[in-house]
C-alpha cells in the first residue's frame, strides 16, 4: 500500500513540476531571489546600524563619566585647599566608583566593537555575493530572452513552412482549375467554329454563314479580275516619239 501510495505521489508531483515549468518564468524566479537576497542585506545592514548605535551610546555615556570624574578630581582638590579633607575623600570616593563604570563601559564598548566588525564583514561578503548573483542574473535573463526570442522564430519559421505548403496545394488547384477552365474554353471555341455548336451570341444561323462565305469569296473573285484586267491593258506610248524596240 505505502509503495502505490509512493508512485501516486510521484506521478502528481511529475504533473505539478510539468505544470510549473509551462507558466514559471526563469526571469522572474530570478528577479524574484535577487529581492530576498536583498532583504537579507538590509537586514544585516540595520543590525550593523543597531550595534553602531549601540556602541555610539556607550561612548557618549563613557564621555559624561570621564567629565563627572574630571569635575570630581578637581572638586577633591577644592576641599584639600579649604582643609576639608573629608569632603575631599568623598569626591575622590565617587571619582573610584565612576573609574568602575568607565572600565565595564570599556568592556562593552569592546564587545559590540567586535560585534560591530564581524557583522560589517559579513555584509560585505554578503554585498560581493549578492553583486555577483545579480550579474549572473542578468547574464541568464539576456541568454533565457536570446533562447525564447529563437523558439519563437522557429515556431513561426516552422508555422510559415506549413501554410506555405497549404498556400502551395491551393496554388496548384487553383492553376489546375484555371487550366481546365482554359481547356474547356479552347474546345467549345472549336466547337462554335465547326459549326457543331450554336453561337447564341450572334444573330446568323449556319444558312446566313454560308451566304457570308459565299458572298466573301465573289467579292475576292470580282478584285482579282479586275487586277488581271488591269495588267493586260498595254502602257501608253510616250509623246513625240513610237515605240523604239
Amino acid at each position: 500500500m505505502a509503495g502505490t501510495w509512493q508512485r501516486v505521489k510521484s506521478v502528481f508531483q511529475a504533473k505539478a513540476n510539468k505544470a510549473l515549468d509551462r507558466v514559471e518564468d526563469p526571469r522572474e524566479t530570478l528577479d524574484l531571489s535577487y529581492e530576498k537576497q536583498l532583504e537579507q542585506l538590509t537586514k544585516v545592514r540595520k543590525s550593523v546600524a543597531d550595534v553602531a548605535t549601540a556602541k555610539k551610546r556607550i561612548e557618549l555615556q563613557a564621555n559624561e563619566l570621564q567629565a563627572q570624574a574630571a569635575k570630581l578630581q578637581d572638586q577633591a582638590k577644592a576641599a584639600l585647599g579649604q582643609n576639608n579633607e573629608e569632603l575631599a575623600r568623598e569626591a575622590l570616593t565617587r571619582r573610584t566608583a565612576i573609574a568602575t563604570q568607565l572600565a565595564d563601559l570599556e568592556t562593552q564598548h569592546a564587545s559590540i566593537d567586535e560585534q560591530e566588525q564581524k557583522l560589517i564583514a559579513t555584509m560585505h561578503t554578503l554585498e560581493t555575493k549578492i553583486e555577483a548573483f545579480r550579474a549572473k542574473k542578468e547574464t541568464l535573463k539576456a541568454s533565457y530572452t536570446a533562447a525564447e526570442a529563437q523558439t519563437k522564430v522557429g515556431e513561426a519559421v516552422a508555422g510559415i513552412s506549413d501554410s506555405m505548403g497549404d498556400a502551395g496545394l491551393a496554388m496548384q488547384r487553383a492553376q489546375d482549375k484555371m487550366a481546365s477552365m482554359q481547356a474547356r474554353a479552347g474546345a467549345i471555341d472549336e466547337l462554335l467554329a465547326s459549326g457543331a455548336l450554336t453561337d447564341l451570341t450572334t444573330p446568323n444561323d449556319d444558312i446566313q454563314r454560308q451566304l457570308d462565305a459565299a458572298g466573301a469569296a465573289s467579292q475576292v473573285d470580282t478584285e482579282l479580275a479586275a487586277l488581271k484586267a488591269q495588267m493586260a491593258t498595254p502602257a501608253p506610248l510616250p509623246e513625240g516619239g513610237e515605240d523604239r524596240k
